[in-house]
């Protein structure tokens, strides 16, 4: 662990990646608890969600190849400039509409960052040290969530919305900060073609080899993440009779675990293979989901399920280190961004598709059901990657320049 943040790139791309996860798990617990809270409908907030969605899909042919195109370190610098711009209106407005517009706005820049910085990576640290360094952003991305979504959910609660507009503004300035001293291997060799070719060439990649198990594993796991970001505010909400401040706490005391499966990824167990981690991790998320959804009628004590909430981040952390590896290792670098858009885009968008219907089947069928279909879907995930990664993949050395 010590060798990778002792390089000056990589250190500044770990903390510039921090303060922009901060900012946006603010803006990600806020935004929607306001629009719940204006409006009181779980199929608005659903309908809120899925719109901030829809731009990461519709952009990925058109960003999946520019990310390959372009310098990596100007295009993570560019997104945290307009990520701070699209929040500014909230400065001088809080309606309803403009939260739902701003929310379509910021999370459209912000789905850039997560697969430009994960196709940046190879040409930061050594092929060898990739899982350990997937593994220190997945700390990373828990010390962000802790820290923006307690303070989204808190600062909107005790001081409205605005606080929570600039607490995220400032993050965002730090993060651009740290990204505008250069960094080397940030472009990779690319053959010139037209957009469309070489975007159908990115997504044809998920049609063989490990990607291919990739690729199920990530449906079944993005539309059960849906699910669960229309029900938690419902769970916490209604069953568990807590409040917005409870909301941001549960959400962000996920990074507990996170923080320890990042550390022991990146030290301990640092060779484990990709496949491995992905199965096991959405196998472990599944047991622990399904036993928070079921244990209110027992106890609602807010203090047990801060815990529990708490270990469920390990998992999580476990699983998305794997499939970022699995993703970086099976390409080569010049095709990482389409490939890693591509994956980002699907994900957002079975994503969308699981609120929608959960939106929909939220008032016609008892919230246990759907609670306990959103861990079955993890579980089925988990079995799908133990099933079918068995074999090691070998990276691919990125064509630097």
């Amino acid at each position: 662990m010590r060798d990778l943040l002792g390089r000056g790139p990589f250190t500044r791309l770990w903390l510039a990646s921090l303060f922009e996860e901060a900012a946006e798990w603010m803006a990600q617990v806020a935004l929607p608890v306001y629009i719940y809270q204006s409006t009181g409908s779980a199929g608005s907030t659903a309908l809120a969600m899925v719109a901030g969605l829809l731009p990461t899909v519709l952009l990925s042919p058109v960003t999946g190849v520019l990310v390959d195109r372009w310098d990596r370190r100007k295009v993570l610098l560019g997104v945290c400039v307009l990520q701070a711009a699209a929040l500014v209106p909230l400065l001088v407005g809080h309606g309803p509409t403009l939260v739902i517009a701003v929310l379509v706005a910021q999370s459209a820049i912000a789905s850039v960052f997560e697969p430009t910085r994960s196709a940046m990576l190879p040409a930061v640290v050594p092929a060898a040290r990739l899982t350990a360094a997937n593994a220190l952003m997945g700390f990373n991305s828990s010390v962000a969530r802790l820290a923006g979504s307690a303070l989204g959910g808190i600062v909107l609660g005790a001081f409205g919305l605005l606080w929570v507009v600039v607490g995220a503004v400032a993050a965002l300035a730090v993060a651009a900060i740290l990204l505008v001293p250069a960094m080397p291997g940030t472009r990779v060799v690319v053959a010139r073609s037209a957009v469309l070719r070489q975007w159908l060439t990115g997504i044809a990649e998920f049609g063989r080899g490990p990607l291919r198990t990739v690729g199920v594993t990530l449906v079944l796991v993005s539309f059960a993440q849906g699910m669960f970001l229309v029900l938690f505010v419902v769970f916490v909400t209604g069953p568990l009779g807590a409040g917005e401040a409870e909301v941001g706490l549960l959400r962000g005391v996920q990074a507990i675990g996170g923080l320890a499966a990042g550390v022991a990824l990146a030290t301990v167990v640092r060779q484990a293979h990709p496949g491995a981690l992905l199965g096991w991790g959405g196998v472990v998320f599944a047991i622990l989901s399904a036993s928070i959804w079921n244990l209110p009628p027992v106890s609602t004590t807010i203090a047990l399920y801060i815990g529990l909430f708490a270990l469920i981040g390990a998992p999580a952390v476990v699983a998305t280190t794997g499939s970022l590896t699995l993703l970086q290792s099976s390409v080569p670098a010049d095709r990482t961004g389409r490939v890693m858009t591509t994956a980002f885009a699907g994900m957002a968008a079975f994503q969308a598709l699981g609120m929608l219907i959960t939106g929909a089947l939220a008032p016609l069928l008892p919230l246990a059901v759907l609670l306990n279909t959103q861990a079955v879907l993890l579980l089925a995930a988990g079995i799908v990657a133990l099933a079918g990664l068995r074999k090691p993949t070998r990276p691919h050395e990125p064509a630097l320049v």
